[in-house]
Parts: structure tokens; sequence; C-alpha cells
């Protein structure tokens, strides 16, 4: 009793038909596969404008070679006195 049966769709789908008539509904229909496409459209170039932000441009490397020490004496070393 709650739910719809397939003789009740049948007789509303019937009803639209009659209503907007055969050309229209097709029209109609047309209209939603357009936005549906230019949607998916929008969708595609947001995620390649996306991608092309999140590339990450070349770095230079990193110098990680050992450099040589200093040989400064420390502060509280006298040797260079007497």
């Amino acid at each position: 009793m709650g739910g719809f049966s397939l003789w009740h769709i049948l007789i509303v789908a019937i009803l639209i038909l009659l209503l907007f008539g055969g050309n229209r509904f097709s029209a109609m229909m047309g209209d939603v596969a357009k936005g549906l496409k230019s949607f998916k459209q929008g969708l595609s170039d947001e995620d390649k404008a996306a991608a092309e932000q999140k590339q990450i441009p070349p770095q230079q490397p990193i110098d990680i070679t050992p450099k040589p020490e200093q040989t400064a004496t420390p502060p509280g070393d006298d040797t260079s006195r007497s």
C-alpha cells in the first residue's frame, strides 16, 4: 500500500508524456544531457588545473659533503701566551 508498483510508474509516465508532449519531453532530456556534459567537462577542467598547481618545481640538490673544521683555538686555551 505504501510503495509504487510498475503500473503506478507507467501511468505517471504516460501522464507526463501527454502533458509535455513527445517533442518537448525529448528536448528537455537533451537539455539535461547537455547540462551533464558541461558539468563533467567543468570537473575535468578543475582536476587538470588542480594537478598543474600541485606540481612542485624542481629544487636544487642539497650539498651534504662534510666541510673542513676550523683550526681556531678554544677561548680557554692559554698555550699561545707562554
